[in-house]
């Protein structure tokens, strides 16, 4: 097999005929104003070797990625009880669907869909003003990365904070079935505030503990139980991309996470973490090109979870 560097290489100049295919998410207009022909791969494996190609240290918004790392906090904080607020199955549906949340009285179908991610920042509210929730979750995600200089783009939290109209639909919704605690504009603040992250290769790098059953292997924390981590990973793998879930792991094998900015942070388990960013959008809100690059690498690599 051709060693790592080569085949992130390989797959960056094999696709950059296509770059800047897909749509931009113009309901944020923030990322609406991304120049569409950026791609960026980085590849991190578990003994700490780093494969980068294109615009890997080019920060984007991560958007909806965030939501395993808020997961993991919640996780931490609550436990198992947190599967009392939201589900833990497919959707089925778009990420911000309200017709699936009402015929569930309220009750999100998982964390990764937009009703579940803002069941999960009312979780993360629990004895916090917003402030200092926001600020635990832009810590831990420095933590995982090993990188202080990360931060929250404030223009793309205004921008989406502006329009983020059905998100708000959502929460108020939920808060008339009584399943979010806390006032839905602070609920939101989090949930706005969290997609805001910008992140580089650093996105690679912070999914390492997921790569290595739990542990960040390259400083030796324990971030989660090995358990925890294999079932964040099985979450990422069935429900990660939204109604494109299944698509995504037909093709590619790897548990993912997708944002509307254009990433996608995909583990191949006990091998590697790896982050892609493509801003074009497939039909399903996923990264046209960087779904492809991601079922490129799985392929070229052996790295599929369901075999070679």
């Amino acid at each position: 097999m051709p060693d790592l560097q080569t085949i992130v290489a390989d797959i960056h100049r094999e696709l950059s005929p296509r770059f800047g295919e897909g749509r931009l998410p113009d309901y944020i207009p923030q990322l609406a104003r991304v120049a569409p022909d950026r791609f960026g791969l980085a590849v991190v494996t578990v003994d700490g070797a780093v494969h980068l190609a294109g615009d890997a240290d080019a920060a984007f918004s991560i958007q909806s990625i965030s939501k395993v790392f808020t997961l993991t906090i919640a996780l931490g904080k609550h436990g198992d009880a947190i599967w009392k607020r939201v589900g833990r199955e497919p959707s089925g549906s778009a990420f911000n669907s309200i017709v699936q949340l009402e015929r569930e009285e309220g009750i999100p179908r998982n964390p990764f869909i937009n009703a579940g991610a803002i069941a999960i920042s009312d979780l993360l509210l629990a004895g916090h003003p917003p402030k200092e929730a926001i600020g635990e979750i832009l810590r831990f995600v420095r933590y995982l990365a090993d990188e202080e200089e990360i931060v929250i783009d404030g223009e793309v939290a205004r921008s989406e904070a502006a329009t983020g109209y059905r998100n708000a639909a959502l929460a108020n919704f939920m808060r008339s079935f009584d399943r979010l605690i806390h006032p839905v504009e602070h609920v939101l603040g989090v949930y706005f505030h969290q997609c805001a992250i910008a992140m580089s290769r650093q996105l690679a790098r912070a999914g390492l503990y997921l790569a290595a059953g739990g542990t960040n292997p390259l400083t030796g924390h324990r971030v989660v139980s090995p358990q925890r981590a294999r079932r964040i990973n099985a979450l990422m793998l069935t429900c990660g991309h939204y109604d494109g879930s299944g698509d995504f792991a037909y093709h590619v094998g790897l548990p993912g996470k997708s944002g509307v900015g254009g990433g996608i942070l995909a583990i191949a388990p006990g091998k590697a973490s790896i982050a892609v960013w493509s801003p074009g959008l497939n039909d399903v809100g996923n990264s046209a090109l960087g779904t492809i690059a991601l079922e490129m690498l799985a392929a070229r690599t052996g790295w599929s979870v369901f075999g070679a």
